[in-house]
């Protein structure tokens, strides 16, 4: 997975640089892209796993799990139902005070809706979207797509952090 370079976070500071005045230290943005392939969905999880744990955000197992699903779910569709347009896809965490984001983007223009749960259909897929909103609700969170400037969108998910 190649991590795309950034000068700064969100606070104006470059990565790996003591905070400035009071400043959170997790406080920032990260952002990195992977092929759209099935491997890429793990190792995106991973990454976002790890850089968590890196910046020692105070995000609870649970609420790491949700996160974590979250992630899985974006990649997951970004690799099956973007990748014939979209070679690579991207993923953006931002810790701040109170919450963190996670949001995938891809150069597809098709905007992805949440299927409805029927029980007659064999296969199973489908329901991601589905998944995701209801992990994201029962975790006090919202999410939502945007419309990028190059025509694709980027699916994102906030979810609120108990404040230390």
């Amino acid at each position: 997975m190649r991590r795309v370079p950034e000068t700064t976070d969100s606070s104006g500071r470059a990565p790996g640089r003591p905070p400035l005045g009071g400043a959170v230290a997790y406080e920032g943005v990260w952002r990195f892209a992977a092929p759209a392939v099935d491997s890429s969905v793990p190792r995106a999880r991973h990454a976002v796993r790890d850089l968590i744990r890196r910046q020692r955000a105070p995000v609870p197992d649970a609420l790491l799990d949700t996160l974590l699903l979250v992630v899985s779910e974006l990649a997951t569709n970004a690799v099956r139902h973007a990748a014939l347009l979209t070679p690579q896809f991207g993923v953006e965490v931002a810790l701040a005070p109170g919450w963190v984001r996670v949001g995938v983007e891809d150069g597809h223009p098709y905007r992805p809706r949440a299927l409805a749960a029927d029980p007659a259909r064999e296969y199973v897929g489908g329901r991601g979207l589905l998944l995701v909103r209801a992990c994201v609700a029962e975790a006090g969170g919202v999410c939502d797509v945007e419309r990028t400037a190059a025509g694709g969108k980027v699916v994102w998910a906030a979810l609120p952090l108990p404040l230390r």
